[in-house]
């Protein structure tokens, strides 16, 4: 009978000591899961913070919108362009005038 209540007692603190070892285990595991979890709000707010959060379709809207952009600059290059080369065409005209004019002036001197 004594053995037996031994046994018991044995086996009692067995069993505490399980109980005790699967409570830490569970406190263990729901910190790693709060843990986990910040981080992944951490993430989710990066994640749009930088734009990552978007939408193939907003993506492509986006990229459309800078292609338009794009296009519009290279329009408006484009006639600055011609504008000032034609700027300098008449630019050279003038000279050129400018230069007969001093020589009909000279020659018209000379006479």
């Amino acid at each position: 009978m004594e053995e037996e209540k031994m046994n018991l007692r044995l086996d009692a603190d067995v069993q505490k000591l399980e109980a005790e070892r699967l409570r830490k285990g569970k406190t263990k595991a729901d910190e790693d899961l709060d843990s986990l979890k910040t981080d992944s709000k951490k993430l989710s707010l990066s994640i749009r913070i930088v734009g990552l959060g978007k939408t193939s379709e907003q993506w492509c809207e986006e990229i459309q919108e800078e292609k338009n952009k794009s296009d519009s600059w290279e329009r408006k290059f484009q006639e600055d362009s011609k504008f000032c080369d034609g700027i300098e065409s008449k630019l050279e005209q003038d000279r050129g005038n400018e230069r007969n004019d001093r020589r009909v002036r000279n020659d018209t001197a000379k006479l």
